[in-house]
């Protein structure tokens, strides 16, 4: 039996730049791209490698724009760390697995480091994968936290579990990250939303603008944790945004969004360092009358448009300036 599982990027509609700080937001996949692995029964366990985890190049100038495109590390590290977890929540969780061995190979076609998740994507598909050749259930909400500690626990990257959240889940989903939460049940609280709900929405990026995740929020964090009054405004405030988002899509009122999502960036604009050429994109898709904000840490933006002559001319101003624009497909979790 080949087993395959697919997980797909998102993009963060509403709220706060990153979700370790006890906030909310409002995130979509979508199914434009995707991240893919295959697994099956091996006599040896194997892991293969993909063309992002090569280590013999034609020149070094090939091995050059492979750290450009791909940065020092491949995919092997995500799948070696997530069967590792899974190995360890099965025996912690007292879960017996029987003595199967099996070959594991991804693909993915996500861009790279812009903001769409890639990465917790292949973690993702990695994990259903095991979880389905072994016969082994998880509730959505824990391997939410299962992924997340393979990135943060295994690897040392900084990251939170609103990309895990809604790549787990599916669909559009509003997340509320309330510290009491945590205490209580060890997760957030999660609302699965009608995708159709959503206005038209545009996504666009650019491959050269990117900033790792662990760079992009690393002085935002020590300002957390030092509770500087500027910071801790500035997710109070996405806080009520993200919550008149969700009213807004609920009663149907899509015409408000815009403006709530050119809001999300200018207040991030005010506490984060941005670069010239991010901001040039944010300002580029403002200035034919569509919303922008970042959908990540930046190198790509999402936002909403008024109708088909407003995305042309959206689409031509973008592409001037080598930025790649689609038209998201929302993916739609599975009916169980």
């Amino acid at each position: 039996m080949i087993i395959k599982t697919r997980v797909y990027p998102r993009a963060g509609l509403v709220g706060n730049p990153s979700d370790g700080y006890f906030g909310k937001t409002i995130s979509f996949a979508f199914s434009n791209f995707y991240a893919e692995v295959i697994l099956y029964e091996s006599s040896k366990l194997e892991i293969l490698p993909n063309t992002r985890d090569h280590l013999r190049f034609e020149s070094i100038c090939q091995l050059v724009e492979d750290v450009h495109l791909f940065g020092y590390y491949g995919g092997i590290r995500l799948l070696k760390a997530t069967v590792k977890q899974f190995y360890d929540y099965c025996r912690e969780n007292h879960i017996t697995l029987d003595n199967r061995n099996f070959t594991i190979q991804y693909h993915t076609n996500i861009p790279s480091q812009v903001g769409l998740a890639g990465s917790s994507a292949i973690i993702t598909a990695c994990l259903h994968a095991l979880m389905e050749f072994y016969g082994v259930s998880i509730a959505k909400p824990i391997q939410a936290n299962l992924i997340l500690s393979v990135e943060k626990k295994e690897l040392g990257i900084s990251a939170g579990l609103q990309d895990r959240v809604v790549q787990v889940y599916g669909g559009l989903v509003y997340m509320n990250f309330e510290k009491t939460f945590f205490e209580n049940q060890g997760y957030g609280q999660y609302e699965e939303l009608d995708p159709k709900l959503l206005p038209s929405l545009y996504l666009a990026y650019h491959d050269d603008l990117s900033e790792g995740s662990e760079v992009f929020h690393n002085d935002i964090r020590n300002r957390f944790e030092r509770q500087d009054s500027d910071v801790i405004s500035a997710i109070q405030f996405w806080i009520q945004l993200t919550d008149q988002v969700r009213e807004c899509l609920l009663k149907k009122e899509v015409e408000k969004l815009g403006e709530l999502i050119n809001k999300n960036f200018d207040m991030r604009r005010k506490i984060y360092k941005i670069s010239h050429q991010n901001i040039t994109m944010i300002e580029t898709a403002r200035s034919v009358g569509a919303s922008a904000k970042f959908s990540g840490s930046g190198g790509a933006i999402v936002g909403t448009y008024q109708d088909e002559s407003m995305y042309r001319n959206l689409v031509s101003a973008l592409e001037a300036r080598q930025i790649k624009v689609i038209q998201p497909l929302i993916q739609y979790p599975e009916k169980k």
